[in-house]
């Protein structure tokens, strides 16, 4: 293998934990905890992105080396690797929850590849550290798989995320009580490389602050900015509002774009959000099959639906909210927080405006989309709609020659298809008024179209069809999926399959539609 380039800034420039190892503790005035990942019994390299091993300078050859599974699974370590796992804290569904940290994360170290980006190489699922609290600190391949297929899915749709190295087979199992419903039951372990520019979250913040830490939380903050924010210039009080401002604005276009693509993160609490404004810890989430703004894949989250598909902007908002008030002992500067914080409002709504006329084929949106977005939404979701098929339908209409036959395959129940076709043809007269107002040729907006608006997504059947497979030993299920997840945007002659809405089985089958959050 070829060696890489570190430069791990965080471990070097922040203060640690004086004790080092994996013994359950609170941790108190350090940023991190040194520990090792626990070796398994039998690493094997199951996949790997190629895309995220070019990134760190790494090919085929090296992926092929033995000594690659056992770095990636957590028995060896590579020169200059130094592992930790971080403190932070978290609101849990809208509750403080104190000190959660790195229960099952360790991060190897951050590289530096030849282009000058620096990317952080995290294990998932490599063993306990002192924030594990009661569990063992290890994952299971169907969650493994999920988060590897999901963080690369992600990155060819476009939308802010960290991505995924490789997935490893640990040769162990693992006990999971897959629905909290005292039926544990033991299941094949694995490891996931995540691969990020920082892990840093929300809650990294909000620990220092909770706890009255002031000096250590500016320290924190002051980092930050410095590493992964050296484009923000001026006098250190106009930095760390800028920061905010910025981080406002990262977290805002995330979120514009996961509901572009139908994605629902599921537990979008204050420690699964980047400073970064990427997507990271794909837990239980899913993707909408028909449109639905109240669905949630998190069956912890079932009563409540926080995290539902359409909630999902205001509860960024409030996430920020809290973050905003944590930082505050650091900032001092009320009006400049609650400016930042209107600064997502506004950069979500202009967002989701243009997204939404790119999906819709509009060239820019005029007063009055709105209510006819709206009127379509409402169309979708009491008719049960598939939101991706319907989108891809939407491009191949013509408003001169309109068939209202080309959104047949999008509709899950025909009955209603055929009772709701008045008001649906309605709409689409409407919609053909406003295509012919604004001119664009039918190809060039059809093309338009489908670059916005995906043909495959990872949609949890298919996920789970994957990982059956692979709990057999036949892995080719995971790699189809990620070639097929490479190119979201085009047609893709013989995998039809891979583009179909969610068969009827799927709809109560577990891994097909709702999640937990064990893993």
């Amino acid at each position: 293998m070829k060696t890489l380039v570190f430069d791990n800034r965080f471990v070097r420039e922040l203060p640690g934990d004086p004790e080092e190892g994996p013994r359950i503790r609170q941790v108190h005035g350090a940023c991190y905890s040194r520990v090792m990942p626990t070796p398994v019994a039998k690493p094997q390299l199951l996949a790997w992105s190629p895309e995220v091993g070019e990134l760190l300078g790494w090919g085929l050859s090296d992926a092929a080396d033995p000594v690659f599974a056992e770095v990636f699974g957590g028995n060896r370590l590579l020169p200059g690797m130094e592992p930790y796992a971080a403190c932070y804290g978290g609101h849990q569904f809208g509750n403080w929850a104190g000190q959660l940290g790195d229960g099952r994360a360790i991060t190897l170290g951050e590289t530096v590849n030849a282009a000058g980006q620096r990317w952080e190489l995290q294990l998932k699922g490599a063993g306990p550290t002192p924030y594990s609290r009661r569990a063992d600190g290890r994952a299971v391949l169907r969650s493994s798989i999920r988060e590897f297929l999901c963080s690369e899915a992600m990155h060819h749709l476009g939308v802010p995320t960290t991505r995924a190295l490789c997935l490893v087979g640990t040769g162990e199992q693992v006990v999971r009580d897959m629905f909290y419903n005292g039926n544990p039951q033991y299941e094949p372990g694995a490891v996931v490389c995540r691969v990020a520019p920082s892990f840093i979250r929300f809650g990294n913040f909000e620990i220092f602050s909770s706890r009255g830490d002031a000096d250590l939380l500016a320290k924190l903050v002051d980092f930050t900015i410095a590493r992964d924010f050296p484009e923000i210039e001026g006098s250190p009080t106009e930095r760390r509002i800028g920061w905010f401002h910025e981080v406002c604005r990262r977290t805002a276009v995330m979120v514009a774009h996961w509901i572009r693509v139908g994605f629902v993160h599921g537990v979008m609490n204050t420690d699964n959000m980047s400073i970064l404004g990427l997507t990271i810890d794909y837990g239980p989430y899913g993707w909408i099959d028909n449109f639905d703004t109240g669905w949630t894949p998190n069956t912890t989250d079932e009563e409540m639906r926080r995290y539902r598909f359409g909630h999902q902007p205001k509860i960024a908002h409030w996430n920020l909210w809290q973050l905003a008030n944590a930082l505050y002992p650091a900032l001092k500067d009320a009006k400049g927080l609650e400016a930042a914080l209107e600064a997502y409002s506004e950069t979500y709504t202009r967002e989701s405006q243009r997204m939404t006329a790119d999906k819709l084929g509009l060239e820019v949106w005029q007063d009055g989309d709105g209510d006819q977005v709206e009127r379509l939404h409402r169309l979708l979701e009491v008719n049960e709609v598939d939101m991706s098929l319907f989108y891809r339908a939407l491009a191949v209409f013509d408003p001169d020659r309109p068939d209202f036959s080309v959104f047949d395959d999008a509709f899950y129940d025909p009955e209603k298809r055929d009772a709701a076709r008045p008001e649906f043809e309605a709409w689409l007269a409407d919609y053909a008024a406003r295509l012919s107002a604004q001119g664009v040729p039918q190809a060039l907006r059809q093309e338009r179209m489908n670059a916005v608006n995906p043909l495959y997504v990872p949609r949890n059947y298919l996920a789970q069809q994957a990982i059956d497979l692979a709990e057999k030993g036949d892995l080719s299920g995971v790699h189809t999926l990620l070639d097929v997840f490479r190119r979201p945007y085009e047609q893709q002659p013989g995998r039809e399959a891979y583009a179909a809405k969610r068969p009827d089985w799927a709809r109560v089958r577990p891994g097909c539609s709702m999640l937990s959050c064990s893993s």
